[in-house]
């Protein structure tokens, strides 16, 4: 019995979405194949294998035909790539210009693969990418033609067999249908691409002091944050952290994002927006918090308390953290 190859399409959305509009796109994409699944906050991703015979057209056809309908109803512009995996088609979506589709036939999968960075892999952070460059290993081809034993010795058995398994294409995840999870969402785009690393740091602490003040004004705590950097090029990366514990604290939600910054090594990177987003939410009663015998901790959350109150009665800009300080 032979297995039907899948076909898998991921569409970055270049435009500022709200939650309806994003809505709205999922139930559009839903017209063309019933499994489509959330990239929140600026994608999606659409198995197409079982509406070829519908449309009898290709799998390229058919993503021009999603896109097409994207800029048409909603004046959304969209890039994609294509291929028989969800990862790949991610990958492929990320090297694809503005406007273009990226597709990589599984016949050329390894050559495709062969010459990129390793960072191009999805799960390859700083610290993973710093330990490879250690060891002269820069492209994904360079992974696949190493022993298996030598890349569990530099990163680990369970690190090792994942990133060997990623480097040859291998990604058995479906394409799950589901609605957007309840989430909160805070952007900044800035007046002018932005070199300077000190205002990079500056513009990700606003936002997150951003969300940690609306989540607690809507009684919610979030497990999960997720940051967005936006390029010149409108290409943009996306980096999640789950947090040690669900909170609204601010300072713990600053130390979750600008963490996240730190691990993208922007450097010089031209960056034209943020964006933060917060997710996997749960009221507030439903909080747990480690136990400290640091009095400070008491203290910081109690002038957080009052802060809030400060700027539900005088307005949103009458306290800042110091670092935003004019």
């Amino acid at each position: 019995m032979t297995t039907r190859q899948r076909h898998i399409a991921h569409l970055h959305l270049h435009a500022g979405l709200s939650e309806a509009q994003y809505g709205d796109v999922i139930e559009l994409m839903s017209g063309i194949t019933p499994h489509v699944q959330a990239v929140p906050p600026n994608a999606v991703q659409l198995d197409l294998t079982s509406a070829l015979r519908y449309f009898d057209l290709s799998p390229y056809d058919v993503v021009q035909l999603a896109k097409l309908r994207l800029k048409a109803l909603f004046g959304v512009d969209s890039s994609a790539g294509l291929a028989n995996n969800r990862m790949l088609a991610a990958m492929a979506a990320d090297a694809s210009a503005p406007g273009d589709t990226t597709w990589v036939p599984t016949s050329h999968v390894a050559d495709w693969l062969y010459p990129r960075p390793v960072t191009a892999l999805p799960g390859v952070g700083r610290a993973t990418a710093e330990t490879l460059h250690r060891y002269g290993l820069h492209t994904i081809g360079q992974i696949t033609d190493l022993p298996s034993a030598t890349l569990q010795r530099l990163l680990g058995a369970g690190q090792a067999r994942l990133l060997a398994e990623r480097a040859r294409g291998h990604d058995p995840r479906p394409v799950v249908p589901a609605e957007p999870a309840a989430h909160l969402v805070a952007d900044l785009v800035l007046e002018r691409d932005c070199l300077d690393p000190a205002q990079h740091h500056r513009a990700v602490l606003g936002l997150a002091d951003q969300i940690g003040g609306r989540l607690r004004g809507e009684s919610q705590i979030a497990s999960r944050l997720t940051l967005t950097v936006r390029y010149a090029d409108r290409s943009s990366t996306t980096r999640t952290s789950t947090l040690p514990e669900p909170t609204d604290h601010s300072p713990a939600l600053a130390t979750a994002a600008l963490s996240l910054l730190a691990g993208l090594g922007l450097q010089r990177a031209r960056v034209r927006a943020f964006v933060i987003r917060a997710d996997s939410l749960l009221p507030t009663d439903r909080a747990y918090r480690q136990l400290s015998l640091d009095p400070g901790d008491a203290r910081a959350r109690a002038a957080e308390a009052a802060a809030d109150r400060a700027r539900r009665r005088f307005g949103p800009e009458v306290v800042r953290p110091a670092a935003l300080a004019n």
